[in-house]
């Protein structure tokens, strides 16, 4: 470091600056990079748009920018035509997260077509409507209560709702990245012809993200 004072620890091969590094990370640790919570990320990302693009791709990631929802988020390249080693593991959402997500994606399409400026939830409506698809089969009344809880708690975490007031959640615009209108309608059918011993179709996280693949947290 005495020799490259702009290396950042001893055998620092890095050229981005680190907040940009941070930024790179940031994109890689989570689901979603959002603007409204990470204005200062949202910033430098867009600054060096380019340049954090070219680090992902050469890992085989692909980074979508959706400037009009103010979110960034990864994507797992994947092609017929180049060996390409994976490095985002895909995740499945739970049945319960699934059933929310359907719902709360419900919500949002019912308020904002109706020209409310936000879309809100309590968690007892959620759970009311969600409950009324498990069966005897999964489990007491109170473990089925704790799985949507849990559900709530993860949409939570990664930004998808906001809890406002104890027990009281906004629903961002996020929602229509993560579920796609075509998923949706898919998983309304899926609902409609459910029966009462009928199990949640399997659904990846990549399956259920517009345009593409969302991967896990983790790699």
């Amino acid at each position: 470091m005495e020799n490259d004072p702009d290396a950042l620890f001893a055998g620092d091969r890095g050229t981005l600056d680190a907040d940009v590094r941070r930024v790179l990370v940031r994109i890689l640790q989570r689901r979603f990079l959002l603007a409204e919570s990470s204005p200062a990320e949202w910033k430098l990302l867009l600054e060096h748009q380019q340049m954090i693009e070219s680090r992902l791709n050469d890992l085989f990631v692909r980074l979508v920018v959706d400037h009009a929802r103010g979110v960034a988020y990864k994507e797992q390249v994947r092609s017929d035509e180049v060996d390409v080693p994976i490095l985002l593991k895909d995740e499945a959402y739970s049945r319960a997260e699934t059933l929310v997500l359907v719902y709360l994606r419900t919500v949002f399409q019912r308020e904002t077509t109706a020209g409310t400026a936000s879309a809100r939830v309590d968690v007892e409506e959620v759970e009311q409507t969600v409950l009324t698809y498990f069966s005897e089969t999964d489990g007491t009344r109170a473990s089925q209560q704790r799985a949507v809880r849990t559900a709530i708690a993860r949409l939570d975490r990664e930004g998808i709702i906001e809890e406002e007031s104890e027990g009281r959640y906004r629903i961002g615009s996020l929602i229509e990245v993560v579920l796609s209108a075509e998923v949706l309608r898919e998983l309304q059918r899926w609902l409609d012809e459910q029966t009462q011993d009928a199990e949640a179709p399997a659904v990846r996280e990549r399956e259920v993200v517009a345009s593409g693949a969302s991967e896990g947290d983790s790699l």
